[in-house]
């Protein structure tokens, strides 16, 4: 597990993707998409509930709904070992993976269209310099060629959820920046924007500014079009941690902007405070991969039921902190014997940064729902 060590310096490097122009007319891949054969982000749905300390309480059935009323746009983080700095465009196993355990849940109340990007690879990242500025330059232009193929070919005029973890939060930062932020039509169509694990900045003391100067953060409950963002932590968070602060690793850990912070909401209590959120993960196992290995790890003795997928109804606490200068969501056990347990993986540099996507997916898949409706209801 050493060798994911440099990933934590190599992270926000990708921050260059805001510094490289975009190449045009990629050709679109889908992951997901609807009507797609063997579709990672529609599975069954059937979700097996276990109390905090284990304990199986019964079985939930999911059904979606024949026409969804909202679609989720989804940008996987780094998950590809493709022997090289940058990955090409195919679909392995290991994009099926994280597809199905961080944008399948929310195919219960919209259509889940996932690109596939050429990502820079775990490789790329454990040796940074082989990555080069035309590699993060198409990564980019991958995204948002198949954001404006959406939009062109698929939306319709219907709501849109954004959904991102790690390098894909970092992708949509920017695409949000230049493609949603500006134009008052398309910051209308978002329902709200899923961001984890990306160091979203606001102004210090304000709901929006620093990445965006329109968008504001999710505070309250009846509201839409709102960003939402949290890296998630079950300790206090080390000196030398990089998510939560807003900071980059290639300044040695120096301020960027004094006057920013990093943008954390609590899914629970949007409005702040403490609130339970509900684990929910799947009991199929990570694709063979290096960060395939730390995801099984990260979830090693959870009950592992024969459906699809577990729940923790409520049984975590959560709240935002900004202790050591440093915004995260703070997340522990109700019970403090709880079934469900969180390792930092590889270290406590890390926080619980491979859980982000899992630890409060129940209460997030449940609020966009919420959001999905509020703005259908505002488009009547």
């Amino acid at each position: 597990m050493r060798r994911l060590m440099p990933l934590l310096a190599a992270l926000l490097a990708l921050a260059v993707l805001s510094l490289v122009p975009a190449s045009a007319n990629a050709k679109v891949l889908w992951l997901c998409k609807p009507g797609q054969r063997a579709n990672p982000c529609e599975p069954s749905l059937t979700t097996t509930l276990f109390s905090p300390s284990g304990q199986r309480i019964g079985v939930e059935r999911i059904r979606r709904p024949a026409r969804p009323k909202a679609d989720c746009f989804y940008v996987y983080p780094t998950v590809s070992d493709q022997p090289r700095p940058q990955a090409t465009k195919v679909v392995d196993d290991v994009l099926r993976s994280v597809a199905l355990y961080q944008a399948a849940r929310y195919s219960r109340d919209c259509r889940v269209f996932a690109p596939v990007y050429r990502q820079i690879t775990t490789r790329g990242l454990l040796d940074p310099q082989t990555v080069t500025p035309e590699m993060t330059a198409s990564a980019y232009a991958d995204v948002v060629e198949a954001w404006r193929t959406y939009l062109r070919r698929f939306n319709k005029g219907r709501g849109v959820v954004l959904i991102s973890h790690s390098q894909g939060t970092f992708v949509l930062r920017r695409l949000i920046r230049e493609e949603i932020d500006p134009k008052r039509s398309a910051r209308r169509r978002l329902v709200s924007a899923v961001l984890m694990g990306g160091n979203v900045a606001v102004k210090k003391g304000s709901d929006r500014g620093g990445d965006f100067k329109n968008l504001r953060a999710c505070q309250r409950p009846r509201q839409v079009g709102c960003i939402m963002a949290f890296s998630s932590f079950n300790a206090p968070v080390p000196p030398n941690a990089i998510f939560g602060r807003n900071t980059d690793p290639s300044l040695f850990g120096q301020t960027i902007d004094p006057a920013l912070e990093v943008l954390c909401t609590n899914p629970a209590a949007l409005g702040g405070g403490s609130g339970r959120i509900t684990p929910v993960y799947p009991t199929k196992p990570f694709a063979p991969s290096l960060i395939g290995t730390a995801a099984n790890l990260a979830t090693q003795g959870l009950p592992k039921p024969k459906t699809l997928w577990s729940a923790f109804p409520r049984g975590y606490r959560a709240r935002c902190s900004h202790a050591d200068n440093a915004s995260v969501l703070q997340v522990s056990p109700v019970d403090g014997d709880s079934a469900f347990t969180l390792t930092p993986i590889p270290d406590a540099t890390w926080g619980t940064h491979l859980a982000d996507g899992s630890i409060a997916l129940g209460t997030l898949v449940d609020l966009v729902r919420r959001q999905i409706g509020i703005w259908g209801e505002r488009q009547q």
